[in-house]
């Protein structure tokens, strides 16, 4: 599916100027980075990120799986996405103003690298539950209803230069791998897992799905 393939591959562009954020942030401190760029870090995850990529997500495939597999929106996975997805960008615009202004003091210091931390190691666990779970599984149950192909949509200009900006961020500031977050597939990746979702068997299986994993 042309989409989901397409969303994948944002996902890898995503995951990689996550890291540059961390190597930005840690560089703002010691005085080795330029103020300016903060504001190209916004411009990617609130105009790429959010208002392309995850709109798409949202507007597209979410709403296929509600409308056309006859899923569930107002719990289970994808409403732990849609979650997801607001309480992110919820963190992003606390990181905004510091990002774009620089930080003017000790306290600003801490909250944006306490803030950087928080928001790289959501958006990476919930790119590995998306990657590993979700897309793969939305998909199989489109095909199940005839859903071959969904539609998609171009860049607006502001995206596009969001986007265009982020390869000049990733070769002045190389991305950081963050040791301190396992990353992996499966369910138990979201945030959400075991609060707001029971996982994808409990939420989406059907009694057929669990009669052939029991006769397997």
């Amino acid at each position: 599916m042309k989409l989901i393939n397409t969303l994948q591959d944002e996902h890898a562009l995503i995951d990689q100027v996550l890291g540059s954020l961390r190597t930005y942030v840690g560089k703002l401190f010691d005085g080795t980075a330029d103020p300016a760029d903060g504001r190209r870090f916004t411009a990617f995850f609130t105009e790429f990120a959010g208002h392309f990529h995850h709109d798409r997500e949202e507007r597209v495939f979410f709403d296929a799986l509600i409308k056309d597999a006859e899923l569930p929106g107002d719990r289970g996975p994808l409403y732990a996405v849609v979650h997801e997805h607001a309480e992110m960008a919820g963190w992003l615009a606390e990181m905004t103003p510091i990002l774009e202004q620089g930080p003017q003091s000790e306290d600003d210091r801490a909250r944006l690298q306490a803030l950087a931390t928080r928001y790289s190691h959501a958006l990476w666990r919930h790119i590995d539950a998306e990657n590993s779970v979700l897309y793969p599984e939305g998909v199989e149950r489109l095909l199940r209803y005839g859903i071959c192909e969904l539609p998609d949509r171009p860049m607006s200009e502001a995206e596009a230069a969001a986007r265009e900006g982020a390869a000049a961020l990733l070769v002045r500031y190389p991305p950081l791998e963050d040791a301190a977050l396992t990353r992996g597939e499966g369910c138990f990746m979201c945030r959400a897992y075991g609060e707001t979702c029971e996982g994808l068997e409990a939420e989406w299986w059907t009694e057929l799905e669990w009669d052939e994993f029991f006769i397997r």
